[in-house]
């Protein structure tokens, strides 16, 4: 059991990769569709690829969602609104009217227009008055219910609403009384008429809802074995629907226990073979990410966020799916590590998603571009300007790219959905968010981008400022060591922001005893007198051990901390190792050697250069190019002959750029002219 156990725990980082493998395919997994996925893919108005298509079984063709749309909007507009009448109403107006009448004219009875009175009410009731104004058109269809009986079908406009009573009397009576009896006869009107039609709300809901529940959602049907569609032929809109009616149902099958199994098993071989890719990547191209478990859980989390948020938006409504800041993805990958596998994570990501979205096919290519452009464009994710100016660039491409599959499918420009082009610029400026995500990315998992690079890189900074205060002569050192390497890795390609940062900080140790280094002795005084050679060697050493430490309690970034561990490698202290020697045969290099480790990257191998190559070069006497160029080989030959660059992936070619670069910065240095011959 111990040695299990001790097995266990020498490959737990092992363990943990595989756990991690594991937990994140189930989790893709349970978010993919439990169904099986139609093994045809077609597009609309291109030619159909495969053989020719007979139906596997009897199935009805689905209506488009447009078509549905334009049945229920005709039966809203075609529907009768229900409306109840009282009829009581009118007879009651009648045997009031005598009695308002007399009231109104006296006894002296003017039979004419008392009758004319008559016929009045008879024309408002003919059809009825409104209770109010309902939104409704003149040639609205209505039906009139008198105690819950159909009475008659006519028109809304053969209504009388309340504000037409006025014009409607002043009309009847014209000119044929006097100006005096008309006003008399509708202010009469006025106190006896009442509304006796008023539109009955559940009956005419209810009547619609049913009309609207006999939509059929399909129109015809296509019988087993009947040919759906040859090869070569052009996918029209007939069979386009036809094809999507047979997917729909073949991916909405009830699925029995087996083959829910056997779906589910062929999906998590897909996803995990996809992310077996990534880890095999990051095993042979970035051995030093795949060393480190945090980074590896980092690049999970972020594919798994990615197709989560996707999945959740696509669950709400697909038409948003556009909406989703995939390329926020390779934004961060790439702020934190490298382009390439920023990209490689990023198609990995979507051909993932290839499962879950529709129109699979237009999805990726759309994403994979866009992904391509991100990693192009954005060469300086600090610079915020370069950011807009990506974010910019990737909303043009998603538009471009998306017009140019409308009108392949559709083949005119007419039916254009410009509201797809409002989703892009949403997702464009939702990618604009990667500027605080990747703060609260350092944060949680301890990385660091070069956004926080620069800010270190600022001479301000607590440390810096401590390192200039209590080691001058170091600080003036780091300043030019910096200046080399950052151009050293500009020639070469590599991370010129990191190796600058490095640089700066990698001599902050000497603030411990900082007149133990020549650079800080401004008086004369040498204190390494005083001590043995062992004893001033262990001091020399312990500026690296010291670095660490005040590096740590300063909570410097570990890609920073870095360079002071390895900028020395495993070399030794050569002088008081050679002055030991003299003095003692029994001298033990050991005791005069740096701890290491050798440094393992382009930066840290670069550094070790510049480092070693500007300390030694204060003690050059009357320097010219020839003594500079000796110089410099020598300094760099013997770090080559002592390994210590075998760790790191740096080439002879490129270590040939560095010598070019540091031979001409300090002949820069020493202000040296051409030396013309005698």
């Amino acid at each position: 059991m111990k040695e299990l156990l001790n097995k266990w725990y020498k490959n737990h980082a092992l363990v943990y990769k595989i756990l991690l493998f594991l937990v994140t395919t189930l989790f893709i997994v349970y978010l993919f569709p439990k169904t099986g996925k139609f093994r045809y893919s077609f597009e609309k108005g291109k030619p159909w690829q495969s053989e020719n298509l007979y139906a596997p079984f009897n199935f009805a063709i689905k209506k488009s969602q447009d078509e549905i749309e334009k049945e229920r909007v005709d039966i809203e507009n075609s529907a009768s609104d229900y409306f109840d009448v009282d009829s009581e109403i009118p007879a009651k107006i009648k045997s009031d009217y005598p009695k308002k009448f007399n009231e109104v004219f006296g006894d002296s009875l003017n039979v004419n227009l008392y009758k004319s009175g008559e016929t009045l009410i008879d024309r408002l009731y003919e059809n009825g008055i409104l209770d109010t104004d309902y939104p409704y058109t003149d040639d609205k269809s209505i039906t009139l219910m008198a105690s819950n009986t159909v009475e008659k079908r006519l028109e809304y406009g053969n209504l009388i609403e309340i504000d037409q009573l006025r014009p409607f009397m002043e009309n009847y009576f014209g000119s044929s009384i006097s100006f005096e009896n008309r006003n008399r006869m509708i202010s009469l009107f006025f106190d006896i008429v009442k509304p006796n039609v008023s539109l009955n709300e559940n009956l005419t809901r209810n009547s619609l809802e049913e009309k609207l529940s006999q939509i059929s959602l399909t129109r015809g049907s296509v019988d087993k074995d009947q040919l759906i569609i040859s090869k070569g032929q052009v996918v029209e809109d007939e069979e386009y629907k036809i094809l999507n009616s047979l997917k729909s149902e073949y991916e909405s099958q009830v699925w029995n226990t087996a083959n829910y199994n056997w779906v589910l098993f062929a999906y998590t071989l897909l996803v995990a073979l996809a992310l077996l890719m990534l880890l095999f990547f990051l095993d042979k191209y970035r051995p030093e990410v795949f060393l480190n478990n945090t980074k590896v859980t980092f690049i999970f989390f972020n594919i798994a966020l990615m197709i989560l948020l996707t999945t959740l938006v696509i669950n709400y409504n697909s038409q948003y799916i556009y909406v989703v800041p995939l390329c926020v993805l390779p934004l961060v990958l790439k702020a934190f590590f490298d382009a390439r596998l920023g990209l490689f994570a990023h198609v990995l990501t979507v051909l993932l998603l290839g499962f879950i979205v529709p129109n699979s096919y237009e999805y990726m290519f759309l994403q994979i571009i866009a992904g391509i452009v991100t990693i192009l464009t954005v060469s300086e994710l600090y610079k915020r300007a370069n950011l807009f100016i990506s974010v910019g660039q990737i909303t043009l491409i998603y538009i471009i790219a998306y017009f140019a599959f409308f009108v392949i499918h559709e083949g005119q420009i007419t039916s254009l959905k410009w509201e797809t082009f409002g989703l892009f610029v949403l997702c464009g400026l939702a990618t604009l968010f990667v500027q605080p995500l990747i703060y609260i990315y350092e944060k949680i998992f301890g990385l660091v981008s070069d956004v926080s690079l620069l800010e270190l890189s600022d001479t301000n900074t607590k440390l810096l400022k401590q390192l200039s205060n209590e080691a001058p002569g170091t600080f003036h050192h780091s300043l030019n060591v910096a200046n080399l390497a950052e151009a050293s890795a500009n020639e070469i390609g590599a991370n010129a922001m990191l190796v600058r940062v490095g640089a700066l900080y990698h001599d902050i140790g000497k603030m411990v005893n900082p007149t133990y280094f020549t650079e800080n002795q401004s008086n004369g005084i040498d204190p390494h007198k005083e001590l043995s050679n062992k004893e001033s060697a262990k001091i020399i050493i312990d500026h690296v051990l010291n670095g660490i430490e005040l590096a740590k309690k300063n909570n410097l970034p570990d890609r920073v901390i870095d360079f002071i561990r390895t900028h020395h490698g495993t070399s030794s202290v050569y002088y008081f190792y050679m002055k030991e020697k003299s003095n003692e045969d029994g001298a033990d290099i050991k005791d005069f050697s740096y701890p290491g480790p050798k440094p393992f990257s382009k930066e840290t191998a670069i550094l070790m250069m510049c480092d070693s190559v500007e300390a030694a070069s204060k003690s050059l006497k009357e320097p010219t190019t020839t003594k500079i160029n000796d110089f410099v080989e020598n300094i760099i030959n013997k770090q080559m002959d002592n390994g210590q660059f075998l760790n790191a992936n740096i080439t002879f070619k490129e270590i040939q750029s560095i010598k070019k670069v540091l031979k001409h910065k300090l002949a820069n240095i020493y202000h040296l002219r051409i030396e013309y011959p005698e």
